[in-house]
């Protein structure tokens, strides 16, 4: 191989980190966003709202990490994620709209996190030696845990485990399938992972708007 082509090659390396850096960060703000907009509608105090921001934003990539033997995980060695997280908190205390109004940015807010998140979560599994299926897994992971915390945090059921929620886990794997097919196949690049992250966020807006839920038991649905 040519210097030339070396020199490329690691250009489009460092361009590849870059994006997805930025994901991840992107991810990170969309899910603090949710959080702290939780707390908002549970009348916390800005201590609240961090702790709920923070854990929401974080909490999904940390048990990525960790399954995948990637210690300590990046929240806790790049602290531009935490530091993100924290400026939303002060933003989202200082300027949010009413508790009555809250939901609708919360979910759509939600949403962009779970897109970003299983995108990037089934990247960096694949890149630490997961196969293409338990990356998805993974990825999938890595989306729905901070939802899951935020809403256990908040003194909720997590809305993946409710039967009268939308569909929330599905958008979540449809995308972190969709990344490891196109990691499987040499085909994933930025605009790529942005056309699955574009694909679950839209899935789950759609989940959304026409209540699309899983299936139940015949015993559950009688009941």
């Amino acid at each position: 191989m040519s210097a030339g082509t070396m020199l490329l090659a690691g250009q489009f390396d460092s361009a590849a980190n870059a994006a997805q850096h930025g994901g991840e960060l992107l991810g990170v703000i969309a899910f603090a966003t949710s959080g702290a907009l939780l707390a908002v509608r549970k009348n916390l105090d800005i201590f609240g709202m961090a702790v709920l921001a923070c854990s929401t934003a974080l909490g999904g990539g940390v048990l990525r990490d960790v399954l995948v033997g990637r210690t300590p995980p990046a929240a806790f060695t790049d602290l531009t994620y935490l530091s993100a997280a924290l400026l939303v908190t002060l933003v989202i205390f200082f300027r949010h709209p009413s508790a009555r109004l809250t939901r609708g940015p919360l979910e759509i807010a939600d949403a962009i996190g779970l897109g970003l998140f299983c995108v990037t979560g089934t990247a960096i599994a694949y890149a630490h030696g997961a196969g293409a299926p338990s990356a998805a897994l993974l990825g999938m992971v890595s989306a729905i845990g901070g939802g899951v915390i935020r809403d256990l945090l908040g003194g909720q059921v997590p809305s993946v485990l409710r039967p009268d929620q939308d569909l929330y886990a599905v958008p979540a794997l449809l995308g972190a399938s969709a990344t490891a097919v196109l990691l499987h196949f040499g085909l994933y690049q930025v605009w790529t992972g942005f056309l699955a992250a574009s694909l679950a966020i839209t899935f789950r807006l759609l989940a959304r708007r026409f209540e699309w839920r899983a299936p139940q038991s015949r015993h559950a649905a009688d009941s």
